[in-house]
């Protein structure tokens, strides 16, 4: 019903049509990797994983699945991986095909993902499968006292790979003792992208010798803050890009409408040519984690909403970030406020109190060496990983 409404609901249907006939077309030998994602976020967990297996074996095949449209639309087409499908939906025959047509040898399921007859389905046929980088709540079902069915998911992973360690407590407390806390594949993501990260000479000429604050994927209450703060408050040597979560041209409009300073977007740079703005709206997707490498501070959008956006990808950086309330379900960004690489706030006068805070050279400097200190520390989880599955 919501695909009549809905785009996303619509791909998803769209997308699953005919998937069994597309998976008998291909030649699926045994000798099959399969990764399974929700969405582009744990894509992006997942993707260090198997460009390692690749790196270590060429032979080996992957398929890669994804649950949502905003994955498989944006990775149809990623060539690390053999073949990239959507799931069909969970259910006793979609299950059953699924697993005699790709006869996958190990599967692997990222951060979140359970399905019921998959996972049964794998645990039947004896094939080792895997959970990586996942967080695991006290308030989530499989820890309550009505949570049976969803514990029983657990036992069908050979082995569990936790984010921290209080998620490998709380399984332990409901008997489940395949879990070790090995940190979050994403972090050895944004090394890589940090150390491969390509100039921008538009956006080089736009930065010249100003301190940069770099607002990455925002939302309209992320915006409103940001918008009084920079007209209002923001210094002289300062400059602002703006990467919104939502590009489309609606949204880009009503975003330059919040600003009295000077403002560009983008695809409106020319090199060569002056450059007044103060502000600088990134209007296309996939070059927000290298930009990052032109700040000085960064601020995190989503904490208004469902909850923050990527907060690894500037910290690879070396830069402080700051970000909305909703930041709790997030290990990194608990870490990070709790050593001082990170700082949520509630409104535009906390923001305006952070970045005040960010100008005192000791604690800018203190910011910074724990951002960094937080890639480092938990740097490696992929490695440790591939040890164990091979």
């Amino acid at each position: 019903m919501a695909a009549f409404f809905d785009k996303k609901a619509k791909l998803s249907i769209e997308g699953r049509k005919g998937a069994f006939e597309k998976l008998k077309s291909q030649n699926f030998d045994g000798n099959w990797v399969w990764m399974h994602c929700a969405s582009l976020g744990e894509f992006e967990q997942g993707r260090p994983l198997i460009e390692k297996i690749k790196a270590e074996q060429s032979d080996q095949k992957i398929i890669l699945t994804f649950f949502s449209p905003s994955g498989f639309e944006i990775r149809k087409n990623y060539d690390g991986a053999d073949y990239v499908i959507y799931l069909p939906y969970d259910s006793p025959s979609n299950a059953r095909q699924f697993l005699d047509l790709v006869k996958p040898k190990k599967a692997i399921f990222v951060k979140y993902e359970f399905w019921y007859f998959y996972l049964k389905g794998l645990k039947n046929r004896q094939i080792p499968t895997y959970l990586i980088s996942a967080v695991f709540r006290k308030e989530q079902s499989f820890f309550k006292w009505y949570g049976g069915f969803f514990r029983n998911m657990l036992s069908s992973f050979t082995h569990i790979f936790t984010q921290d360690e209080n998620s490998v407590q709380l399984l332990k407390k409901i008997d489940v003792e395949n879990v070790a806390a090995i940190g979050d594949t994403r972090v050895d993501r944004v090394l890589e992208i940090g150390k491969s990260a390509k100039p921008f000479p538009k956006i080089e000429a736009f930065c010249a010798q100003s301190h940069i604050l770099i607002c990455g994927s925002t939302w309209p209450p992320d915006e409103a803050i940001l918008a009084t703060f920079i007209n209002e408050k923001l210094p002289q040597n300062w400059k602002v890009i703006i990467a919104p979560h939502d590009i489309k041209t609606s949204h880009i409009e009503q975003i330059q409408k919040r600003f009295t300073v000077p403002i560009n977007t983008y695809s409106n740079l020319v090199i060569g040519a002056k450059i007044d703005a103060k502000v600088l709206i990134i209007n296309n997707i996939g070059m927000l984690s290298s930009i990052y490498q032109y700040g000085r501070m960064a601020y995190i959008g989503g904490g208004f909403g469902s909850g923050i956006h990527n907060t690894l990808e500037p910290i690879a950086f070396g830069l402080p970030v700051i970000f909305g309330p909703k930041f709790q379900k997030f290990t990194e960004a608990v870490e990070l406020i709790r050593t001082g690489g990170g700082f949520s706030i509630s409104n535009q006068r906390e923001f305006e109190k952070v970045f005040e805070k960010m100008s005192e050279k000791k604690m800018f400097e203190n910011a910074v060496f724990y951002a960094k200190k937080y890639i480092e520390t938990n740097k490696g989880a992929t490695e440790e990983i591939y040890d164990v599955l091979f």
